[in-house]
């Protein structure tokens, strides 16, 4: 069992930036995919970015080249940093952790609001 906190959320202006953190409750060293989602009111959770165990992220599309998602194993803590923030970026956002093999396991935070307004 995997406990995931997040934290950072806020509200900022477009164009600013906020960096958000997740902090887990035992190794994430072998999870295969750590993750940020998010779901906005009357949409779907969509995934934001993932990235592997060894370091290799994924991002949606309207994401790329503004938000960088990282990982510390040691720490046992992932990061969404978020620049050039627009407001269709405003939702909930999930913290999430997907160990695969014999069983598939899947663990999710509580959620941080990002409120992007002027």
């Amino acid at each position: 069992q995997v406990q995931l906190v997040e934290s950072g959320g806020g509200l900022v202006q477009p164009g600013g930036s906020l960096r958000l953190s997740c902090a887990a409750s035992t190794s994430i060293f072998s999870i295969n995919y750590m993750g940020w989602y998010r779901q906005a009111p009357g949409k779907q959770r969509e995934l934001v970015a993932h990235i592997t165990a060894d370091g290799r992220p994924n991002y949606r599309d309207s994401v790329k080249g503004r938000f960088t998602i990282s990982r510390d194993n040691v720490k046992n803590t992932v990061a969404l940093q978020m620049n050039s923030l627009e407001p269709e970026d405003t939702a909930v956002y999930y913290c999430n952790a997907l160990q695969l093999g014999v069983r598939r396991y899947e663990y999710w935070g509580q959620g941080t609001q990002v409120t992007v307004s002027s």
